[in-house]
């Protein structure tokens, strides 16, 4: 028998055993399955870039079409991408939420770890286990899973800020819980930034054991310090992929500031020009400030104040800064995850002009 033959043969059997062990739960590879195992990591996710524009445009909107009604939905607008079924990325999803004066985001709980990173305005403030903070603009505050948290907004201006959940990871897992509080807020404890006067430093931690490295004990990151490691961080030899580029720790262990989320700061100054470079992994971006360029898969977003870019794993990318001013950006991926799994693999490219060149 030839070796077309017995492959044909072999096809054919396969594709006879499906229906008969599939009313018994099993299953067999089959020729007409997409592959399993490929050379590089393929993702249905592609690349986008969000204009501030528009984002404005449609928050501005919602802010005066959608009520924020104690123990409902949160008014938030969600960075959808279009090649995949749920989320931003395979792991995350980020949304912007719009909140006006007076409002209350009543209190409740989840197992998704999430993270507000305040875009716009003041005036707020948020309640995590009855530690409450002001919420300002340039501003890092967590919300670990399993913890209550509710945001009152007392300031005078709508307020915008970046809520990023791990929700993508925990539905696939099948662990999405949600507790809602049994009033709209919570008390506020008697000494109400406790993680703050304990970790906020950076420097100095309390005497006596020290906390889980698995759980951050802070909970919010301060704009005024994140800028003042920054300027420190541009003595530094540039990063020829990112510039300047610094990630927010968790002071108990030095990892990343959540279990599966790392946020990082970044400043692409003028002249710049990054190397090309691809990782497992994906990430999102917002620009604080300025402008630049980043290139992904040959295409070219030129990004300003406010914008938002998502890049899929293993995607060739680059920035550079062609303009005067520098580009600042806020930056979370999932590169914990994979990391913490041992799979996290990165590739620099010799020739940048590989990140000119479509898949």
């Amino acid at each position: 028998m030839s070796e077309s033959t017995l492959v044909e043969s072999d096809v054919e059997v396969r594709r006879q055993l499906r229906e008969r062990l599939g009313k018994d739960g099993l299953k067999i590879a089959q020729p007409d399955e997409p592959p399993l195992f490929t050379r590089t990591p393929e993702s249905p996710m592609v690349p986008m870039h969000w204009r501030w524009e528009d984002l404005h445009a449609y928050l501005e909107e919602l802010g005066q079409v959608l009520s924020l009604e104690p123990g409902g939905d949160r008014r938030t607008l969600r960075l959808a991408n279009p090649g995949l079924e749920y989320g931003t990325t395979p792991t995350f999803w980020a949304s912007i939420q719009y909140i006006n004066p007076g409002e209350v985001a009543t209190a409740h709980r989840h197992t998704p770890d999430a993270f507000r990173f305040i875009m716009h305005g003041n005036g707020c403030t948020t309640n995590v286990e009855g530690e409450k903070y002001d919420m300002n603009e340039g501003d890092l505050v967590l919300t670990p899973n399993w913890m209550w948290h509710d945001h009152v907004h007392e300031g005078k201006e709508p307020m915008i800020w970046l809520d990023v959940l791990d929700v993508s990871v925990m539905k696939k897992l099948h662990n999405i819980y949600f507790d809602p509080y049994e009033q709209g807020t919570q008390p506020v404890n008697d000494y109400p930034e406790t993680s703050w006067r304990e970790f906020g430093s950076g420097l100095m931690r309390p005497v006596g054991p020290a906390p889980r490295p698995e759980r951050n004990p802070l909970l919010v990151y301060s704009k005024a310090q994140a800028d003042s490691a920054m300027e420190l961080a541009k003595g530094l030899r540039p990063d020829p992929l990112d510039d300047v580029i610094l990630e927010y720790q968790n002071p108990a262990g030095g990892g990343s500031a959540l279990p599966s989320m790392s946020m990082k700061s970044q400043i692409i100054r003028p002249g710049f020009q990054g190397k090309a470079h691809r990782h497992g992994g994906s990430k999102v971006y917002y620009v604080q400030e300025g402008s630049g360029t980043t290139i992904v898969n040959g295409r070219r977003f030129d990004w300003n104040k406010g914008d938002f870019m998502s890049i899929p794993p293993w995607a060739t990318h680059r920035h550079l800064n062609e303009g005067t001013v520098e580009g600042r950006l806020f930056r979370v991926d999932d590169s914990p995850i994979l990391r913490y799994l041992n799979t996290y693999h990165e590739e620099v490219l010799a020739d940048a002009s590989e990140a000119e060149k479509q898949r």
